[in-house]
């Protein structure tokens, strides 16, 4: 991946600036990444390791507000120890100035910041309004330093315990991609633009190029992947890249709640998101960090007009007391708002389980989902056969004096509500399911459905924005 400016010559350099001989510390500029026009900024350097002053304020905003105007990305880079303490309280208006900036760009053009050192106090804070962070191996991030925490707490960090990319990559999310280099930082933001449109409004949207990938494929190796015991783990990442452009697989926030991943993809050489369960980690169920997760991204995809593609294996949501006393209902409810409000072309694959809440919450047809199909191996049902008989019979079953004929008893009920109500083809029959496939022809159909949907256009309501569960 090469960046380059509109003139030709090597990005950063501040004669292709937007404000020139402003500052040493700040430099902005027009470039092209991949042929594509960027409006870019980098922060570092200087005598106070990149502090943000009102100069350096100027630069960077005018470089997020022209990226606006014109309709093209926000590549920023990012080495800053925080606002300028010299220039008193005009310092923090300066990087207040540029997260106004950024919060206007949001949602209008694509946001991709990297940070290659520092990024610390309230600057810090402007990295979670982009829609994608890349952190190379020596940067670090926080808003309160270790010294403070250290007088708060009494716990002793450094600077990589307390805000490094292990940390924002695991526990935070705020990391899409970790790096080991700037070099190869780059290449992560050029990977991360070539699935999205340069503007909400681009006219070919999302993204198309040329796969060379036949359409008609059949998924072997997707159909293979799940096991045919239903408490069997797997990782549902085998499947989503089978059914995908050969190659095009690019997974984003790998490491933070691993319990459901979130990636970009192509289908027939046309961009799109995934979102998916994952069987192999917390056995697939839904928490707060995989709702928060998840709900981000459907969001920032919707904005884009990339069309989302859900796969579903999940039991239900995770029960435990800490997760309801910290806000289960209210993160369970931000992916519910951030499906319900999508107006991009939705398709939705039930590969095995689809349970209770869970499954609704994972864009099915009461959600508004456009189109979905299901496994033959899917069972959507309220709960599983197990609980379901617990709830339904539990109380004949606990009158039954002979252990044996209770234990028979009871496979012979979880058997026959398996049979009633787990199929798929009942689902179908009511017309929450569109349609039944084999496991092979998932890519085939996926493809077929996107090609009908990519005119889809919205129709909600007008109004100011939605109040949805922050």
């Amino acid at each position: 991946m090469t960046v380059t400016s509109l003139a030709g010559a090597p990005a950063f350099v501040p004669g292709t600036a937007v404000t020139r001989g402003v500052s040493d510390t700040a430099r902005a500029g027009l470039g092209e990444i991949d042929g594509r026009t960027v409006s870019w900024f980098a922060l570092g350097g200087g005598p106070h390791r990149g502090a943000i002053g009102e100069a350096e304020g100027i630069v960077v905003e005018r470089a997020v507000r022209l990226a606006t105007e014109l309709g093209v990305p926000v590549v920023g880079t990012l080495a800053t120890s925080g606002a300028e303490v010299g220039a008193g309280v005009v310092g923090l208006h300066a990087w207040g100035r540029v997260a106004r900036e950024l919060t206007r760009a949001s949602g209008v053009v694509p946001i991709v910041l990297t940070v290659t050192g520092p990024c610390v106090s309230g600057p810090a804070l402007m990295l979670a309004l982009a829609d994608h962070v890349v952190m190379t191996a020596d940067a670090f991030a926080y808003v309160s330093g270790p010294d403070a925490v250290a007088q708060m707490t009494g716990m002793v960090l450094d600077h990589r315990q307390l805000g490094g990319p292990a940390v924002h990559a695991t526990r935070t999310g705020l990391a899409s991609l970790v790096v080991e280099s700037k070099e190869a930082a780059e290449d992560a933001v050029a990977d991360l633009l070539s699935f999205l449109p340069s503007n909400h409004l681009e006219a070919e949207h999302p993204p198309v190029a040329f796969v060379d990938d036949p359409v008609d494929r059949e998924c072997d190796l997707a159909a293979t992947a799940i096991p045919e015991r239903a408490t069997a783990s797997y990782d549902v990442r085998d499947v989503v890249r089978d059914v995908l452009d050969v190659d095009t697989f690019l997974e984003v926030r790998a490491r933070n709640a691993t319990n459901i991943v979130t990636a970009y993809g192509r289908l027939g050489g046309r961009a799109v998101a995934v979102v998916a369960n994952q069987p192999c980690q917390r056995a697939g169920t839904i928490d707060i960090s995989a709702s928060h997760k998840a709900a981000r991204f459907v969001q920032s995809c919707d904005a884009f007009n990339l069309p989302i593609v859900t796969f579903v294996d999940t039991p239900g949501f995770e029960p435990g007391k800490e997760l309801e006393w910290r806000g289960m209902i209210r993160h369970g409810a931000q992916l519910v708002h951030a499906y319900a409000e999508a107006t991009v072309p939705r398709l939705c694959v039930v590969l095995r389980k689809a349970y209770g809440g869970a499954y609704i919450v994972m864009d099915s047809k009461g959600m508004g989902n456009d189109y979905c199909v299901a496994w033959p191996s899917a069972e959507i049902a309220v709960m599983g056969a197990s609980g379901a008989v617990a709830v339904l019979f539990g109380r004949r079953l606990a009158e039954m004096d002979d252990g044996e004929k209770r234990g028979a008893e009871r496979v012979r009920l979880e058997d026959e509500y398996a049979a009633t109500y787990l199929s798929p083809w009942l689902s179908a029959e009511r017309g929450l399911v569109d349609e039944v496939i084999e496991p092979s022809r998932t890519r085939s159909v996926l493809i077929d459905a996107l090609r009908c949907l990519v005119t889809k256009r919205d129709g909600g309501p007008q109004r100011r924005h939605s109040n949805g569960p922050l």
